[in-house]
């Protein structure tokens, strides 16, 4: 059998448009809260979404670490922030916990990449009984 290598769809950190928001809300005493959430996740939360799991990295210092295989999770949540520029997402696992990911870049993307291996996880087209074009 042939052991394909991990494939990287997303690596990196939080969308840049929801730190510049936060940031401009800290403007004012009410926004304080949200842009120091804001910068923190900016600097310490990290996503890594491949062909094989999601990961994801944050806490104080990135100490915390996640990883979740396609095969464990449940159900897909998400919503759309910054006029859908990105969004946040929740991971349901099968065992009823969560997996919360906040301000994903291009988050429509990573859900339909993330949905697309929930329901198909580590299949090839040729695996799934698909034989391309019928003549």
């Amino acid at each position: 059998m042939i052991n394909k290598a991990e494939e990287v769809f997303y690596e990196g950190g939080p969308s840049k448009g929801d730190l510049i928001i936060n940031l401009l809300a800290g403007l004012s005493i009410i926004g304080l809260p949200f842009m120091v959430g804001a910068i923190v996740r900016a600097i310490w939360l990290r996503f890594k979404i491949t062909n094989k799991r999601v990961s994801v990295s944050g806490g104080w210092l990135g100490r915390d670490k996640t990883q979740v295989v396609y095969s464990q999770i449940k159900e897909l949540r998400s919503i759309p922030r910054g006029l859908g520029s990105w969004g946040d997402m929740v991971l349901v696992l099968k065992d009823s916990s969560r997996l919360e990911m906040r301000s994903v870049p291009n988050f429509r993307e990573a859900e339909n990449y993330i949905l697309k291996r929930m329901n198909n996880p580590g299949k090839s087209p040729v695996d799934q009984g698909l034989k391309g074009f019928v003549s």
